[in-house]
Order: C-alpha cells, then sequence, then structure tokens
C-alpha cells in the first residue's frame, strides 16, 4: 500500500521517536517505521542525562518519566587501594532540575515517548516494518521501500526522510554517505549479575585489573556490567569459555565472585563492537540522517542516547516549518547539521582523549584509574568535579524543546 506523508523516520529509537514526537506536535504527517515487533532488547543506552530530563519536562512529560522504574547516578568515581573512593565527577553540583543520571530501560522510554505521540493525530508508527531502501526522483530522495510483517513491500513517499537506523544504518548506505572512522582501542562486553535486597551500593562502580575493566552499574533489581577490554577479543574471549570469563570478572572486582555463577554461558554476555565514527555531511536532497547514523559514540561517558535525542530537537526546530508548507531545501537540512556538528566533535574528542590517557593505560596494567595528579586535583579541589559533571551531564550546545512542542506539565 502506497502512502504519501510529509516525513518518514526510519529507526524507532530515542532520536527516531523524539522526532516523531515533536514533528507531530508541530501538526506534521510523520511515520516512524521500525523493524522489531517491540522495543525489548537488552544493553541499549539506558542512560537518561539532566539535559534530557529538562527536555522532557518541557514537553510535559516529567511526571510519567519519573513513574518509571529507575535508579540513579549522581557521581562518577574511582576506588582507592585503601577502600575509599575519588570522586571526579560531582552531578550533584549541577544547576539543573535533575542533577544526576537515570538508568530507565530504554524500552519504557521508548513506550513513554511513542504513546505521547500517538496522542497526536498526525502521528504513526509502523511496528514490523523493515527500510529496505529509498525512492528517488532524479538526484532527490522521495521516501522508502519496506518490508512489513507478511513480508510484503510497501512504498512510503515523503518530502524529507529521515535515518535513525543506528550506527550500520541501511538507509545511510543506500544513500551512498560514508562516515569517517577514528581508531577505537577498545570493545565492551555487557551482562548482568544478582543484586542482593538491601545491598547498598553507588549508583556507578569502576574496577580495573590487568588488560581489562568494569563498569559495574547498580540497577534497581540487578547488577548491569561492562566488561570493557581491547578490541578485537572476542573470538578468544569466547574460545576461552564461561568458566575463564567468570574467573576474570572476580579477579578485577573480587566481590562480585560469590555471584559470577549466574553467567551460565558465554551467550549471556552480549558483544559490542565499539565504533567512533561521524559523516561529513549528513544530509542528500530530502534526506537526514541523524543519531548513530550521523556519528556512531563510544560508551564512555553514555551519552549517546542523549546527542540522539538533542539530534532530534534541533532537527524538528528546524524543520517544522518547511515541513508543514511540504518541502524542505537542502540548505535547510544542512542547517541541521551545522547546528550539532561541533557539540558532536567535541565530545568525540573528549572520548578519544579518554581512551588513550584513562582506558589504554588501564588495559595495558600501567594504572588502575585517572593519572595520580587528577585525583589528587580532585581531593584538594571537589569543585572542580562539576566540569566532568557538565560535559557528561549536560554536554555542549544543550537543545530545549521548540515552542510549538511544549505542554503543560501533567501527571503520570
Amino acid at each position: 500500500m502506497t502512502r504519501t506523508v510529509d516525513c518518514v523516520i526510519a529507526g524507532g529509537g530515542p532520536a527516531g521517536v523524539m522526532l516523531g514526537l515533536l514533528l507531530a506536535r508541530a501538526g506534521v504527517r510523520v511515520v516512524v517505521c521500525e523493524k522489531h515487533a517491540d522495543f525489548l532488547r537488552d544493553f541499549r543506552g539506558d542512560t537518561v542525562h539532566p539535559a534530557t530530563m529538562r527536555l522532557l519536562d518541557e514537553l510535559g512529560l516529567g511526571a510519567r518519566f519519573a513513574a518509571l522504574p529507575q535508579s540513579r547516578i549522581e557521581q562518577v568515581a574511582f576506588p582507592t587501594g585503601d577502600g575509599g573512593q575519588v570522586v571526579v565527577g560531582d552531578l550533584r553540583r549541577l544547576r539543573t532540575p535533575h542533577p544526576y543520571i537515570a538508568m530507565v530501560p530504554q524500552w519504557d522510554l521508548l513506550n513513554l515517548l511513542t504513546e505521547a505521540a500517538t496522542e497526536e493525530p498526525t502521528f504513526t508508527i509502523r511496528m514490523r516494518t523493515e527500510v529496505t531502501g529509498l525512492l528517488r526522483d532524479g538526484d532527490r530522495i522521495t521516501g522508502v521501500r519496506v518490508r512489513t510483517a507478511d513480508g510484503s513491500i510497501d512504498e512510503i513517499h515523503a518530502a524529507l526522510t529521515v535515518a535513525c537506523d543506528g550506527r550500520w544504518s541501511t538507509v545511510r548506505q543506500a544513500a551512498g554517505l560514508r562516515p569517517r572512522e577514528f581508531p577505537v582501542p577498545i570493545d565492551a562486553w555487557w551482562f548482568r549479575l544478582p543484586r542482593y535486597d538491601g545491598e547498598q551500593l553507588p549508583g556507578l562502580l569502576p574496577a580495573a585489573g590487568r588488560g581489562a575493566f568494569l563498569v559495574v552499574i547498580a540497577r534497581t533489581s540487578h547488577l548491569q556490567i561492562a566488561y570493557v577490554g581491547r578490541k578485537g577479543v572476542d573470538a578468544q574471549l569466547r574460545a576461552r569459555g564461561v568458566e575463564a570469563f567468570r574467573r576474570d570478572v572476580a579477579a578485577i572486582a573480587p566481590w562480585l565472585a560469590d555471584r559470577v555463577d549466574a553467567l551460565t554461558g558465554m551467550d549471556d554476555v552480549k558483544h559490542l563492537d565499539v565504533r567512533v565514527n561521524r559523516l561529513r555531511r549528513w544530509h542528500l536532497d530530502g534526506l537526514l540522517c541523524i543519531g548513530d547514523a550521523a556519528h556512531a559514540m563510544s560508551p564512555v561517558g553514555g551519552v549517546g542516547i542523549n546527542l540522539a535525542v538533542a539530534d532530534a530537537v534541533a532537527a524538528a526546530t528546524r524543520l517544522a516549518g518547511p515541513l508543514r508548507q511540504g518541502r524542505v531545501s537542502p540548505a535547510e537540512l544542512d542547517r541541521v547539521r551545522a547546528r550539532r556538528a561541533l557539540p558532536t566533535a567535541a565530545v568525540q574528542s573528549v572520548q578519544r582523549a579518554m581512551h588513550r590517557n584513562l582506558v589504554e593505560p588501564i588495559l595495558a596494567g600501567r594504572r588502575a584509574g585517572p593519572p595520580a595528579p587528577v585525583l589528587a586535583l580532585a581531593r584538594r579541589l571537589p569543585q572542580v568535579t562539576l566540569l566532568p559533571a557538565y560535559l557528561i551531564g549536560i554536554g555542549p550546545r544543550p537543545e530545549h524543546a521548540p515552542a510549538f512542542a511544549r505542554r503543560p506539565a501533567a501527571s503520570a
């Protein structure tokens, strides 16, 4: 069935659903195509940062978000040899309504945004609908070709197609846009371990060992753990087997030794091939890439979801008016890139510097945390922990909801 709308969005992740919500609130006819039947996938970006929570408040969704099950990260700290810790980023110092990172299952956030969007008459989301190609009229992109749940092929024609389909974007590839890749020394392996009743833990707890380190995130019902090691060793880890992996985890964090048996096999350990890249050009005539489709981020700092949401806000703010008029020019699309390119490059530069100066020395066994001068400065002048907190929690060039999308605060 062929359909014509103002905007079609490939991908129902945070960027795609947020963009759909904002455009629908402007009266734009928008369709979001999501290839899965639901949002239930483990170990997606679950960090919602202060800037994004402020945005949800502006959209009138703050109370509904607060009602979701969540845990909070208020500080980024590294353990010391004497059993204490040094705080290197204190989000409580931020002057913002929500001075913490909320750890919320991404499917809960996406369900909330989708429910809010479906309250708008011009919004449609099509689940189990995979974008497989682009429609063209000469050099202009005029929509997408999709495969539906029953295997049939449909076409959706639109004044604008937006690629929000992740770092392996099918739409970006079909458009012939290729990102610049930056060297990355690490991969990550995600898994869960039990959290005991009454266990008092900081929201975020790093721990370093020989050749790898862990980041333990205390969720409300379990521990979500990232094992960070050298890139390219996934096959080696799996060949060694789960027993060896359990030993590695317990050696890095001995307090986890009594629960590593919860890992029943290496299928419980999900590999993330870490990439850092970005497009030089985010658009073609009739097409825009945002979020991971425009720039893949390292998991360092957990900022990827929040940058993607900021891209969506910037795009909606600049493109809602032209879309209501039925056509978006390439110059208008490039204004979105111009708005978001600098903060993207800045965050990636910080991440790459952390790879060089923090992660690689830990993996090489040269130290077990940040450089000693950094730790000493954080001890002597706690106020310096505001800068890392701001870079993580707010970031360069935060975005605010456009006036057309704002709503009064509503109860949960």
